[in-house]
């Protein structure tokens, strides 16, 4: 019940009210539907610094990152590239500075986050929070498997938990 009570946005205004041990974890689920990371991925900005030697990419301003129904934006993005046998893929998406993660209707805002694209694994870290509609989660770190849409929040976990009939 808990992993489907985080996966829908409404307002980012809800007020946050359960407390739990800073050891604490809760199941977190986002997006319900497997991701598919094989799709190409779109980057919007204000600016773009490209690194030479690494081919690293650096957006800034205004940033919407997109692949497939997933979407991050954020004031700065670095993507991250390897080279494996001449071919160049994206390895890391880095978000910094305001970030706000939606997949379908799931939503999750954070200081930071690193979406790993070849394992479409997100983590984000610093005034963490999920929504669902009226029921919330927030927490230190929110680390969830985007093809299966389970994961977990952890330190100090906080959550409004809405009772069913």
């Amino acid at each position: 019940m808990l992993l489907r009570l985080i996966t829908r946005p409404a307002v980012f205004a809800a007020i946050i009210a359960l407390a739990a041990p800073a050891s604490a974890q809760v199941a977190v689920g986002f997006g319900g539907v497997p991701h598919d990371s094989s799709q190409p991925v779109e980057v919007t900005a204000d600016t773009l610094r490209v690194n030479e030697t690494t081919g690293n990419a650096i957006f800034e301003g205004n940033v919407i990152v997109v692949q497939g129904d997933l979407r991050m934006v954020a004031r700065r993005i670095e993507v991250i590239y390897t080279v494996t046998d001449g071919d160049r893929q994206v390895d890391d998406v880095v978000a910094t500075g305001g970030v706000l993660v939606t997949r379908g209707t799931d939503a999750a805002e954070g200081d930071e986050a690193v979406y790993e694209v070849q394992a479409a694994y997100l983590t984000m870290t610093g005034n963490v929070l999920v929504t669902q509609g009226p029921s919330t989660v927030a927490g230190d770190r929110m680390e969830v498997d985007m093809t299966t849409g389970i994961g977990t929040v952890d330190g100090r976990v906080r959550t409004v938990l809405e009772g069913g009939q």
